[in-house]
């Protein structure tokens, strides 16, 4: 038999190598091609049938004892301390309800009791009113369009019938467009954050008896979208001066122009600085030229992301130090657990005890000093149990297998996952880029697709600012009705307010709130 024969199962018996070294390392390449399919096979049906939660089971946790004794420990005493900060005299088990907040109209609906319950039974006096108690029900409105009239006076001279004046109407986003600012806050605010389809939205206003079609609004959020640019643009400028930048990738299909009714897959970056700015960058293609562009070469802070072969390039080609993810790596065990259930088990264990010094430091508060000692006197140990385990498991499994994968990924990103215990401002992991891109993910499963690379283009525009809202604890539907508002008149060297992590939302006044029927409002 020649080396170029491929050996297929139809192959005779007669044509098989009769060399025992040669069967012997065809035993194993198959074996571990097997492990290879049933390891996909497992994550495949887990997608799509299985749990998503990456929970390790208490009874796998009892395979190492003496290991989760110990984690077991460490949270118990952070629940005493969390008991001893409690507000002394609430009873620790039940929290209560929360108050409804304070900002919400309030209607008050006073009730007596019947008259003949107001005279006293034993004296025959009038009682007199001791207090009250007051119960609060959530109520609902739906939500309403309103118009708002700018009708501008004009004046002329009497004598000429000249010189002609009239009021001028205030800067609007769409000039010659029906929509006000609110409406087109409302439309992001749909799409982007609630991820409610522009057709679905189409459908609530004809409810309403407003007629609008997926056109225009289309064309109204590409409007506003332009707008926005200046300020995306800035907080790209401010990413690129942040020491530290998280990033990751998913994939939006985009609807191909040249094949009627196909879609490629367009894939939209997101970056993340120090300061909670939040920047996707849509790309045609995942090549490593995206992270490159957008970071750029002269770059010489720390970088966290997962292990894609496309950020290598971007750490050659410039000074970025990288940083991995340990919840990749992780996660990469919890995979394994099907297969080789007692050293996955272990595994977990052990990243679950650099989780718990995390979530420590955070609950309690630490400086950056208490961080950065913790994780060198305690969270470097634990890397030092994971590496032997490493290597003690690395001869024992195939190569192919789950758990030979994740111990390939381990040893291959060893230096990028523990460079975060040398400086406290680095995380554990790259989980807030994943949370950033679950807005995505969760609004391509509604509209599907892109329209087009410029509609994708838009996208990341707008995913930009929500995803800054939201790590800045602000309501998206504010932040653009008043920035909407102001941007196209806006000083550029004022933009930095604008921004999401500097913004202030302004109070309500008599222009914002909805004017009754024959109501009059001047402006001067």
């Amino acid at each position: 038999m020649t080396a170029k024969t491929q050996i297929t199962a139809a192959t005779s018996i007669e044509q098989l190598p009769t060399n025992v070294s040669t069967l012997q390392q065809m035993v194993l390449t198959l074996l571990g091609r097997i492990d290879d399919l049933q390891g996909q096979l497992y994550y495949l049906k887990r997608q799509l049938f299985g749990k998503k939660s990456e929970k390790l089971d208490p009874q796998q946790r009892l395979l190492f004892e003496s290991l989760y004794n110990e984690v077991q420990a460490k949270v118990e005493e952070q629940r005493h301390t969390q008991s001893k900060k409690a507000t002394v005299g609430k009873n620790a088990n039940h929290q209560g309800r929360k108050p409804l907040p304070a900002t919400l109209r309030r209607e008050t609906i006073e009730i007596e009791p019947p008259k003949e319950d107001l005279v006293c039974d034993h004296c025959g006096n009038d009682k007199s009113r001791i207090g009250e108690e007051v119960t609060e029900k959530l109520e609902y409105e739906p939500a309403s369009f309103y118009v708002k009239r700018y009708v501008r006076h004009k004046y002329a001279c009497k004598n000429c019938q000249n010189n002609v004046s009239i009021g001028q109407l205030p800067p609007m986003v769409i000039d010659k467009g029906i929509p006000a600012e609110s409406v087109l806050a409302h439309m992001i605010t749909c799409k982007f954050a609630d991820h409610l389809p522009l057709n679905r939205l189409e459908g609530i206003f004809r409810r309403h008896g407003v007629d609008i079609t997926v056109s225009n609004m289309c064309d109204w959020v590409a409007d506003s979208a332009d707008l926005l640019v200046p300020l995306v643009k800035r907080m790209h400028e401010l990413i690129r001066l942040s020491p530290t930048i998280n990033t990751d990738d998913t994939k939006i299909p985009v609807k191909n122009k040249n094949r009627k009714g196909s879609t490629y897959n367009g894939y939209l970056w997101v970056y993340i600085d120090d300061r909670k700015n939040v920047v996707f960058d849509f790309t045609p293609t995942r090549s490593r030229e995206g992270p490159i562009n957008f970071i750029g070469k002269t770059y010489n802070g720390y970088v966290q992301a997962d292990a894609y072969s496309g950020y290598d390039e971007l750490f050659r080609v410039s000074h970025a130090t990288e940083v991995g993810c340990n919840s990749h790596a992780r996660r990469k065990f919890e995979y394994a657990l099907d297969s080789d259930p007692v050293r996955a088990a272990r595994m977990m264990v052990l990243w679950g005890r650099l989780y718990e010094i995390e979530s420590r430091a955070k609950e309690e508060n630490y400086s950056d000093e208490q961080l950065l000692a913790a994780r060198q006197t305690e969270a470097l140990p634990i890397f030092d149990e994971i590496r032997a385990a490493l290597n003690e498991y690395k001869d024992r499994v195939l190569p192919k297998s789950p758990m030979g994968k994740a111990i390939t990924y381990a040893f291959n990103q060893w230096d990028a996952l523990v460079r975060y215990t040398r400086e406290p401002m680095l995380r554990i992991d790259n989980n807030i880029s994943e949370r950033m891109l679950r807005m995505v993910v969760i609004g391509r499963k509604n509209y599907l697709f892109a329209g087009s690379e410029a509609g994708a283009q838009r996208a990341a525009i707008i995913y930009s600012l929500v995803a800054s809202c939201k790590v800045n604890s602000h309501d998206p539907f504010a932040y653009f009705h008043d920035v909407l508002k102001k941007i196209s008149t806006w000083p550029a060297n004022k933009i930095d307010e604008l921004l999401p992590g500097n913004w202030m939302p302004p109070k309500l006044n008599h222009e914002d709130a909805p004017v009754a029927e024959g109501q009059i409002v001047k402006v001067a």
